[in-house]
């Protein structure tokens, strides 16, 4: 009888400890963000999501695409112009209500070419500027790129559409007076990917090593690269990214740096992944799935939720996603 009793207590205490494991390891819930009117975004892949005065402007990807805009307060979509040329492979950047695109790739698959000049959409007036242009030997397309105490860094990218000339670069740009800095090299290169900041530090997640036709899916990157803004220095975290894949969004939500979604050769559907870095406890934590699996698209935080819409369900291309999603992070 004692035996039983203590085999009882031991897997009730398995049990749940197996469950609380499990409850933190869903930490959150996706659900769909849904318009008040039926109005819906233009789908699209490899664009971006950016955010400007309460509104998540969806802009760019493969052809000629118009933006659209939705209203966070009125939450309706708006259909507003197209960008100046086709931009793609891009992660664009809020800086002072303007939307800054800079790495970005035109033209088509296999051997994109990258775009020589910044552009700047201004959701005021719904205009496109023209800016500065990019250095001619630190142009690529691909790249990580964010915001940091006003000024916008790029960093690594590829130079050659899809097939070669991977690169670690990482560049700072500053939109007051259009000076460009070289900053140290990132510990590996890496293409399809976006970038972010949290706690004074620059975390670059998953992307691969693009080398189009043969493999352009396969050359994966599992290792996490972190830039240190107060020592100007590069480390690898210990652990790498738990599932591997490109064409991930990244984004900082609490003390968790969020990779979602994302392609790789394991799959021929898009991954419904998100996975976060503890930046607290140095330890990753599975979150709950995502509705639809997507890769190539955009994602922003807004009031302490993500936001993701556009790209594709499949790997490569095929089918276009016209949803948007919303992570909510249950603590």
């Amino acid at each position: 009888m004692k035996k039983t009793l203590l085999l009882i207590t031991f897997f009730t205490l398995c049990l749940t400890f197996s469950s609380k494991i499990n409850s933190q390891s869903l930490l959150g819930r996706w659900d769909f963000a849904e318009s008040t009117d039926g109005s819906e975004y233009i789908p699209r892949d490899e664009g971006s999501l950016g955010i400007a005065m309460d509104k998540l402007i969806l802009l760019g990807g493969r052809g000629e695409v118009e933006t659209s805009v939705f209203d966070l307060k009125e939450k309706v979509w708006l259909v507003k112009p197209k960008p100046p040329l086709e931009m793609h492979h891009f992660q664009a950047v809020s800086y002072n209500d303007r939307l800054y695109i800079l790495g970005a790739l035109t033209g088509k698959y296999p051997n994109e070419t990258p775009i020589p000049n910044i552009y700047i959409y201004n959701p005021i007036d719904d205009s496109w500027t023209k800016g500065p242009e990019i250095p001619k030997n630190r142009r690529r397309g691909a790249a990580g790129a964010t915001l940091y105490k006003e000024k916008i860094y790029l960093i690594c990218g590829i130079t050659n559409g899809h097939t070669d000339g991977h690169v670690s670069w990482m560049d700072e740009f500053d939109p007051k007076t259009g000076k460009w800095t070289i900053l140290p090299d990132a510990p590996r290169a890496r293409d399809h990917f976006s970038a972010t900041v949290l706690d004074n530090q620059l975390y670059v997640l998953g992307g691969r090593k693009s080398m189009a036709p043969d493999n352009t899916y396969q050359k994966t990157i599992e290792e996490a690269d972190v830039f240190k803004f107060n020592k100007k220095e590069w480390y690898t975290l210990p652990e790498g990214i738990p599932t591997m894949r490109a064409g991930t969004s990244t984004v900082a939500l609490g003390k968790y740096v969020v990779t979602v979604g994302g392609e790789s050769a394991s799959s021929k559907t898009a991954h419904i992944e998100t996975e976060a870095y503890d930046t607290k406890k140095n330890k990753w934590i599975k979150m709950v799935s995502l509705i639809e699996g997507r890769h190539g698209m955009g994602a922003v935080v807004y009031k302490n939720k993500i936001y993701i819409a556009g790209g594709n369900g499949n790997r490569g291309a095929g089918l276009p996603i016209e949803t948007m999603e919303v992570f909510t992070l249950k603590i």
